[in-house]
């Protein structure tokens, strides 16, 4: 092919090409359509189910071009009025986000200038974003400047970074693993055991903890069943604290917890990726000791509101990050003599990543902390006021939560967890308001999670009438 001939083949590619940029008065077109969209769905979200089952449609790719209006439509039908609607006030289950708009804001900045986060080289200021948003996570658990963090995508991303970090600190490998004990009880979150697994650990022996009647760690248990493993020639290695179950909302006595830890040579690692923000209230007591952890893992899209997609996790000891995670290759050796940890994909498996610094450094800007600590410490009324509702109108609501998480069910004199689950489905039949079900201590209860910004006290007195309104279905039958 000759250069004539390369260079014709070279106009008609940039002709088609040229669609991907897209024209100023067609960008100003597209913004007001999504602005629309937006503003729109964010005026009809009390309208809307905030659960409801999906039938197939037209969510397939096609080699086929579809106009932006066209898709927001399929987009609104198919995925913003199907499954769970999290950004509803009324999404009280599992542990519901928020999705706050400012945070919003800044992904479509981060998405349209695109700067390479992960390299300090790459994208400095972007890169300090990150490391900005980190330091003040620090600040927050009182965590040393010297420890370094992350912002990851999910928990379970945290959690493996710090794992992998502690795995690599206490060298558990070889025939180590098969002799070394971790330590947590029933309530940590499933993704520990899923994160041991992925790291190599699958392997290593699980120790459940007992827990007390509020659903603790019971201390005088744990220090039992690490000497009883010492006497057996076994290693106590990791012990799991857990800063806000998912179930009941239950804050281990981190301070005891720190000091066993620190006894037996162990490192201490707390689950706070739901509830860790709520030190910030008037609940900070109940966090008294997580500034001795080891490693942290908090999640920014649960308890500061921000969309999907923001978890974070601090470690103490950066050499272990360091070594679990910093490479290099030839083709970055532009990059190497800066300080390693400046750069994020130093400390995390992830190499390219979404920068999501951003999405948490401006809300904090726009908004300051004030509206975040006001919004958990409504969280945590709102819960006593859900549970005196029940509790006049004859529900059981088990002990109370540490934060904002609770559980119920209904004492019917036959065939209690039937029942229940009865009740469980016909809320979910009835969808104005979403809750989630567990089993403790044998029982079927229904839980109730509340943390989305926009719930308040109306949506409260929303789930209650519903709640009458499927009891009385069920015992009329």
């Amino acid at each position: 092919m000759n250069s004539e001939e390369i260079i014709k083949q070279l106009n008609e590619l940039s002709f088609i090409s040229n669609e991907l940029e897209v024209a100023e008065s067609d960008r100003l077109r597209m913004i007001k359509t999504v602005s629309d969209y937006a503003n729109k769905f964010l005026s009809g979200l009390d309208d809307l189910k905030v659960f409801s089952e999906r039938k197939p449609g037209s969510l397939v790719i096609k080699n086929k071009k579809r106009s932006l209006e066209e898709l927001l439509n399929v987009y609104q039908a198919e995925v913003a009025e199907t499954g769970i609607n999290a950004a509803s006030g009324k999404h009280l289950g599992y542990i519901p986000s928020g999705g706050i708009f400012t945070a919003a804001l800044a992904d479509f900045i981060a998405a349209v200038t695109n700067p390479y986060a992960s390299v300090y080289y790459a994208s400095p200021g972007a890169a300090d974003i990150e490391k900005e948003v980190i330091n003040w996570l620090k600040k927050v658990f009182s965590f040393p400047e010297s420890s370094v963090g992350n912002l990851t995508s999910v928990g379970s991303v945290s959690a493996l970074i710090a794992f992998t970090a502690a795995r690599d600190k206490h060298k558990i490998k070889n025939e180590l693993i098969q002799k070394s004990v971790v330590y947590l009880t029933e309530q940590v979150h499933h993704s520990v055991q899923k994160v041991l697994r992925i790291i190599g650990l699958e392997d290593i022996i699980i120790r459940y903890v007992e827990l007390d009647e509020n659903h603790r760690l019971k201390t005088n248990s744990l220090i039992k069943t690490i000497e009883k493993d010492i006497s057996s020639g076994l290693n106590p290695f990791l012990v799991v604290g857990t800063a806000g179950t998912t179930d009941t909302g239950a804050v281990d006595p981190l301070n005891e917890i720190s000091e066993i830890a620190k006894q037996y040579k162990m490192w201490f690692h707390v689950d706070a990726a739901y509830g860790g923000f709520f030190i910030l209230t008037s609940k900070k007591d109940l966090f008294k000791g997580i500034e001795n952890a080891d490693s942290l893992i908090i999640d920014p899209h649960k308890g500061m509101f921000i969309p999907y997609g923001v978890g974070a996790v601090l470690i103490k000891d950066k050499n272990s990050v360091l070594h679990s995670n910093y490479y290099t290759a030839n083709y970055m050796q532009d990059a190497v003599t800066e300080e390693m940890i400046k750069s994020p994909a130093n400390l995390s498996p992830e190499l390219t990543k979404h920068f999501r610094g951003l999405r948490v450094w401006l809300p904090l800007q726009i908004h300051g902390v004030e509206p975040f600590v006001a919004c958990l410490e409504e969280k945590l009324l709102l819960v006593k006021y859900f549970r005196n509702k029940l509790s006049e109108l004859g529900f059981k609501v088990g002990p109370e939560p540490d934060l904002s998480v609770s559980y119920f069910w209904y004492p019917f004199k036959f065939d209690s967890n039937e029942k229940n689950k009865q009740l469980m489905k016909e809320i979910h039949a009835d969808g104005d308001v979403f809750l989630s079900s567990s089993v403790i201590n044998g029982q079927f209860v229904i839980r109730i999670a509340i943390l989305v910004f926009r719930t308040k006290k109306e949506t409260i007195d929303k789930a209650v009438k519903m709640i009458e309104r499927c009891l009385e279905k069920v015992m009329s039958r």
